[in-house]
């Protein structure tokens, strides 16, 4: 499993503890920040891939 689908699957598990309905508070803020770094650095590499990508389109015009 690479690093991006890793962080999505906990964000996924995270996404599936908020919901819920016993969780405490203090709890759910914690996971929410969590889910919330996961998703950044998920953002962050689909970044860098679509900008290898560009970098690999233009060296083969």
């Amino acid at each position: 499993m690479s690093e991006f689908e890793a962080m999505l699957k906990k964000a996924n598990e995270i996404l599936e503890e908020l919901m819920k309905p016993d969780i405490p508070l203090a709890k759910s803020v914690e996971l929410y920040k969590e889910g919330m770094r996961l998703l950044k650095e998920a953002q962050k590499l689909l970044e860098e891939a679509k900008m290898q990508i560009q970098i690999i389109q233009k060296e083969e015009q």
